[in-house]
């Protein structure tokens, strides 16, 4: 249990740091540009902790899902009037929020102040202080893979297929309820039985060279009955097993290695040779150049990049899986709450993905890395096109830019700053999509945790 507390709160603290200096990203360029920021805040809603410093008011809320940094002038007057001007409420429902959140901007601008609003920006800047933050997340991510590739090491594949597991004993595919539990009638699997162990690697079945996890399968499925030897790397010695493969009904696999499924979602099966084990693709550890750090960083943002695009689909497997029999799948996205469990998981069990850690030294690498992963996370989702995420201001600069930029061109008037407020009804929205999200999240990772 103190283990698994540890887990959670380094990986907390990882995360409260990183959203810190998420914050702080906006803060420093919106400061060097002359922006006032009455607030700098981590967490939402009631505030625990503050200390005014200067002009900003720095200080920790009560729920730690994100932050934000207040600045003054967000949204400009409306068209036609002039700076300052009050209006009073429209009739219009959207158009009654749009008008209030102008006033409220304009009543933050006081007196001496109306150089200090960010609208008044010019586009460089606004796009500095608004990519600030998810870039500051792309730094941290940068420098955590970095650190863990360069000094400690990263898993490279080399031949040989690693067990991860044997199976104690043989139950039939069909049998998926009871397959975790053996009874003395149950016989044991080939491997059991000829002594095979985890963390064994298979380098050669019947003279045959073992290369990758998928060579194991092809091997052992044509030889039902057939005694075979499999030669087997444990530790610094090479042990020769002779191993028997049995006849049993396995998912049939189509080229891509996919296993084929019924119209009814079940398996297509197929008579092969089983041993009863589970392998994976050996690996090396090796000390990586700082050259490669780029190209595992740009892999991480188009891997989450398409988690994203294919977000509605996951969403609707969360929610089968929290409410339904369905299992979370291991590239579900997660919340907060999620990452944690995952990170106390690993801590008290000291093993990730099937693969026993051999110290602390290890459980701070994962963690690292899941925070690496989740900063990642950050930098992408934060730069979708949408109001009130940063990306959705970062196309209103785009926008008054280039409107800017065709009117000079032209020889037309400057046509005035992009009226971000209009986009409000948009945001609100999306805010409240970003709400039943985090709650169908929160909820699934404690329900229905992902297991890694």
């Amino acid at each position: 249990m103190l283990m698994y507390l540890l887990g959670v709160a380094l990986i907390a603290l990882g995360i409260g740091v990183s959203i810190a200096l998420h914050e702080i990203g906006h803060l420093v360029p919106a400061k060097l540009s002359g922006v006032k920021c009455p607030q700098y805040m981590i967490g939402f809603g009631p505030t625990l902790w503050s200390r005014q410093i200067g002009e900003t008011q720095y200080g920790i809320k009560a729920i730690p899902l994100g932050g934000y940094v207040r600045m003054i002038g967000m949204f400009p007057p409306k068209p036609g009037d002039p700076e300052g001007t009050l209006r009073g409420s429209s009739t219009g429902r959207w158009s009654a929020l749009v008008e209030d959140a102008r006033a409220q901007s304009a009543q933050e601008v006081r007196p001496g102040d109306e150089d200090r609003v960010f609208y008044k920006l010019r586009t460089s800047r606004k796009l500095a202080v608004m990519l600030g933050g998810p870039f500051m997340n792309l730094l941290i991510a940068t420098v955590l893979m970095g650190g863990i590739v360069t000094l400690h090491g990263q898993h490279v594949p080399v031949d040989g297929a690693k067990v991860k597991g044997v199976v104690a004993c043989v139950k039939p595919v069909t049998q998926s309820k009871d397959r975790g539990t053996c009874q003395d009638s149950d016989r044991k699997s080939p491997a059991a039985a000829a002594g095979m162990r985890a963390e064994d690697v298979i380098v050669e079945i019947d003279g045959a060279p073992v290369r990758s996890s998928s060579d194991v399968s092809k091997l052992v499925r044509p030889r039902i009955d057939q005694p075979t030897p499999v030669v087997v790397q444990r530790g610094d010695q090479r042990v020769t097993l002779n191993v028997t493969p049995i006849r049993n009904s396995l998912p049939e696999y189509d080229e891509k290695g996919e296993p084929r499924r019924k119209a009814d979602g079940s398996f297509v099966l197929t008579e092969a040779g089983y041993i009863g084990t589970s392998t994976g693709q050996n690996t090396r550890l090796e000390q990586q150049s700082p050259t490669v750090v780029p190209g595992l960083v740009a892999q991480g943002v188009v891997q989450t990049g398409g988690v994203i695009l294919r977000l509605p689909e996951k969403l609707v497997g969360i929610w089968d899986a929290a409410f339904g029999s369905a299992e979370r799948s291991t590239d579900s996205p997660m919340s907060v709450v999620g990452v944690g469990r995952v990170a106390g998981d690993v801590a008290s069990t000291m093993e990730f993905m099937g693969v026993k850690l051999a110290g602390i030294g290890d459980l701070v690498v994962i963690l690292a890395m899941l925070l690496a992963g989740l900063n990642i996370a950050l930098f992408v989702f934060n730069l979708i096109p949408l109001m009130p995420l940063d990306g959705g201001h970062v196309i209103g600069a785009l926008w008054e830019g280039l409107r800017r930029q065709i009117a000079r061109l032209r020889g037309a008037p400057d046509p005035g700053y992009v009226d971000v407020a209009k986009g409000l009804p948009i945001a609100y929205a999306v805010s409240i999509l970003l709400i039943g999200m985090s709650v169908l999240l929160i909820y699934a990772d404690l329900v229905k945790p992902v297991k890694l």
